[in-house]
């Protein structure tokens, strides 16, 4: 993500940070600030950034960062490939698998627990974001897509406690 926010400009870290707040929302975890600068490190490490200290007359100098052409081809190459498919090995297909043989627990435990947990994220979701929100596609379809993705799982719940009690 932060070779992406870079191919447009150069920025530091906080703005960096900024940027990803301001692009996902409050929906989306919001970035730690010594993580950005941990990656940035990295990614310069590797090449794919490089940064320079920037004099600043009111407040103590910042170091920007910037893409190096190599950077720019990993962000191509990243756009390029397609995401993750569907999650065929959760942890929680791989307990609701094995639970049988524990002898701890039974396979309606995990599921009613399992739909739970998922309603109550759903709950999470559905409260109001920030209002400065509300005019943010990108947030708003990260929510949707959030969504959408739990009520799939409330539903193959539902289909596992038909097949397996």
């Amino acid at each position: 993500m932060l070779l992406a926010l870079l191919a447009k400009e150069s920025a530091h870290g906080y703005e960096l940070k900024q940027a990803l707040e301001h692009t996902f929302g409050s929906a989306y975890p919001s970035p730690n600030i010594g993580q950005i600068y941990v990656t940035l490190g990295r990614l310069e490490k590797d090449g794919l950034v490089r940064s320079q200290d920037v004099t600043q007359s009111d407040r103590p100098n910042k170091r920007v960062y910037e893409l190096t052409p190599a950077g720019r081809e990993a962000v191509a190459e990243w756009l390029d490939t397609s995401g993750d498919g569907p999650r065929p090995r959760t942890d929680f297909f791989v307990k609701l698998a094995l639970v049988p043989l524990t002898g701890t627990a039974d396979r309606m435990t995990l599921i009613n627990r399992q739909r739970r947990h998922c309603l109550n994220l759903m709950r999470g979701l559905s409260e109001p974001g920030h209002p400065e929100e509300s005019d943010n596609p990108i947030a708003s379809l990260l929510i949707e897509g959030a969504q959408l993705h739990l009520q799939a799982d409330l539903e193959w719940l539902e289909r596992c406690q038909e097949a397996l009690t």
